[in-house]
């Protein structure tokens, strides 16, 4: 069990009772998104702003709540169980990480308190010949005497067609090959010479092509401090990793329960299928995974906020593999367990499953996070 304040328990208290009040049928999520299309609802998001919740983690002196990783991963995962249609959140609490630790007073007051209030960031890394290898990104901004020219291309931009604000990876010296010689730097969505394009997906409309084109930045558009963008990167990891893990361990939980209300009512031969022993220790395998999931992602989350500055390659890499792997076997098992039911739209675990399929791919591939486990121990 996780040892939780009681403040604690009573926040996933009010927050499950808002996913069930607000989002708790099928029809109310088909409402709120478009039949299933879209992984955000507006009208819901404003209703958590107003709640001062999408402020967990955002200092108090900018609107927030002030609470740790423990409590953003509470959050995550509450609302990930609940299915609560606000897609946007994942993308605005890793930027907001950015900013916090990187961004001018000026920038921080615009997107911490912006995120607290509703506002959406998406952020712009990976390139058509640039996903794991970062290194090798090549969209560019070149410095002019007002600013900065931005040209190139960005792709799998999570979020960018629903973003307010865009935080954009840049080549500013060196070249494609380098980690030396990357900058961050703060873009309006609506910025002339950017062109949104989104991405058809199984999941709907969630991704998008970002192409610059003389994009034109203001000096203090910079993030941070120029070419020393791979270093604030890496020391955003922990946030982005553990915030993907927790959003996957609310999602597994739910194929999870599904699962088990549908082989309890589903009867063949004569009997509820769950009482047959090859569904039995099935879900016993799968509460079992989850149960490891869980105790990693909240422990991970205890030494980000006994130690925010400490990079933790290792754990973080183990939490996303884990939770994420995890998350994709217990919906494609729920869906086998459920058989052509699993499979039909008109249950969630279709969703489930085109949710967590891509889990293993983005923020880094299960491949990715194993080389990097294995490389914490000398190989």
């Amino acid at each position: 069990m996780l040892d939780l304040t009681d403040e604690q328990r009573a926040f996933v208290a009010a927050v499950t009772d808002f996913c069930r009040r607000e989002a708790g049928t099928r029809q109310q999520r088909d409402a709120l998104t478009n039949g299933g299309r879209e992984a955000h609802s507006p009208e819901l998001y404003r209703k958590l702003a107003d709640l001062g919740w999408l402020g967990v983690s955002i200092p108090e002196e900018h609107g927030g709540a002030g609470g740790g990783m423990v409590d953003t991963c509470l959050f995550l995962e509450t609302t990930a169980r609940g299915m609560a249609p606000i897609g946007g959140f994942t993308t605005s609490i890793i930027v907001a990480g950015a900013y916090e630790r990187f961004g001018s007073p000026e920038q921080r007051k615009t997107v911490l308190g912006g995120v607290a209030a509703g506002r959406i960031e998406s952020i712009a890394m990976s390139e058509p010949e640039a996903g794991s290898d970062v290194a090798s990104l090549a969209c560019r901004a070149e410095r002019r005497a007002d600013g900065w020219v931005v040209n190139g291309q960005k792709t799998w931009c999570s979020n960018a067609h629903l973003a307010d604000g865009i935080l954009l990876v840049a080549r500013t010296s060196g070249a494609p090959g380098e980690h030396a010689g990357m900058t961050m730097f703060q873009v309006p969505a609506d910025a002339p010479g950017l062109r949104i394009s989104g991405i058809d997906t199984m999941g709907g409309r969630e991704v998008n092509d970002l192409y610059f084109t003389d994009c034109h930045l203001p000096a203090d558009a910079v993030v941070g401090t120029v070419d020393q963008g791979w270093k604030q990167l890496m020391a955003g990891l922990n946030v982005e990793r553990l915030i993907l893990a927790a959003v996957m361990l609310g999602t597994a939980q739910r194929a999870f329960d599904d699962a088990l209300g549908y082989i309890k009512q589903r009867r063949q031969f004569g009997r509820p299928i769950g009482s047959f022993q090859v569904l039995r220790h099935r879900m016993a395998d799968l509460a079992t995974e989850i149960e490891c999931s869980r105790l990693l992602v909240y422990r991970t989350a205890e030494l980000v906020d006994r130690d925010p500055a400490t990079v933790l390659p290792r754990e973080t890499s183990m939490v996303k593999l884990k939770a994420t792997e995890t998350a994709r076997r217990v919906a494609l098992d729920g869906m086998q367990m459920m058989g052509g039911y699993g499979y039909a739209t008109e249950y969630d675990m279709e969703r489930l499953v085109r949710s967590t399929v891509v889990s293993t791919v983005y923020g880094g591939t299960s491949e990715i996070q194993r080389e990097i486990i294995g490389k914490t121990y000398g190989l």
